[in-house]
């Protein structure tokens, strides 16, 4: 985030330098944060907002869990995305909600339940894996880090702590020269990668590790499994081992920043063709087409600003 434009922050629009928190913040010790991340898109109808109500019930489920009270309705939340991205002039953009304790006092249990603050940046955001990725797919390894254990730390909550993990599985990928890493379950399945859902085509079927595989339960990846069953292309929810990465079909990752994004590549071993395959084609086509006019937006998911 660059300090040029507005950020929404505590109920009102301000200049982003303004917009600072105390050292003593409770989320910059304890990690005690909970967020989102949203893709406005340019359509043929003017910008849209895709899916943000559901992001934003997303977020209050975050901010519950953890016990943090958002100061706001989700009507008003969603009222300052739209009100943040119309000032910020962009066509497109990428907007992140943040939900965080503030300067409540040092300790791991906050002195004060209610200092909560909220902001809601909005930014110019590309291809998260790059251009070239998103059509040829990229290349991923299985790292030596496993996704958190389900009764730890709630995997399924979009919180910022969480991507503690991320970041060690996505450095070990960079590290050993690949796009993205891909992180098993404390019981040796499959789980997601550093920041996104992960996708096996076998035998034109999709399969994809279910919620119970320590996984944030994707608001593109349920996109992808609706519009495949437009499609015709079926979904399993079920635990996949790591053996059946290297004998797929296909692979994909899924996510508001990687879209829909092939795999070509997993621990060096070639993912079907080698590039994108005609199943993630057509389940690319698809969603891209929410954004071109292409695919009618049956489920009401393009919100307008």
């Amino acid at each position: 985030m660059s300090n040029e434009g507005r950020i929404w922050f505590n109920g009102q629009l301000r200049p982003s330098a303004e917009c600072m928190v105390h050292v003593a913040s409770h989320a910059l010790h304890y990690g005690s944060s909970v967020f989102e991340g949203i893709r406005a898109y340019n359509t043929p109808n003017g910008t849209k907002i895709f899916r943000g109500k559901d992001h934003l019930d997303r977020l209050k489920y975050s901010a519950d869990v953890y016990r943090m009270p958002i100061p706001y309705s989700m009507d008003e939340l969603h009222a300052a995305c739209r009100e943040t991205v119309r000032d910020s002039g962009l066509k497109a953009a990428y907007i992140r909600p943040l939900v965080a304790r503030g300067n409540c006092g040092l300790g791991v249990m906050p002195k004060n339940m209610s200092t909560i603050d909220v902001a809601i940046m909005v930014s110019p955001w590309g291809a998260y894996l790059g251009d070239e990725g998103l059509k040829n797919g990229i290349k991923a390894c299985v790292t030596s880090w496993n996704r958190l254990a389900p009764n730890t730390m709630p995997p399924g909550v979009k919180a910022g702590g969480n991507y503690l993990s991320s970041q060690l599985i996505g450095f070990e990928a960079r590290d050993r020269g690949f796009e993205e890493g891909i992180g098993l379950g404390v019981d040796g399945l499959l789980s997601e990668g550093a920041g996104e859902n992960i996708f096996v085509v076998r035998r034109g079927q999709l399969l994809t590790p279910p919620a119970s595989s320590s996984i944030l339960s994707g608001i593109t990846r349920d996109t992808v499994i609706t519009l495949g069953r437009q499609l015709g292309i079926q979904t399993q929810e079920i635990p996949i081992s790591r053996e059946q990465l290297y004998g797929a079909e296909e692979i994909f990752m899924t996510g508001t920043a990687a879209e829909v994004t092939p795999v070509r590549q997993v621990d060096h071993m070639v993912i079907g063709n080698g590039g994108c395959g005609p199943v993630t084609r057509r389940l690319q086509d698809a969603f891209f087409g929410l954004f071109n006019g292409q695919t009618k937006d049956e489920w009401g998911w393009l919100e307008p600003l």
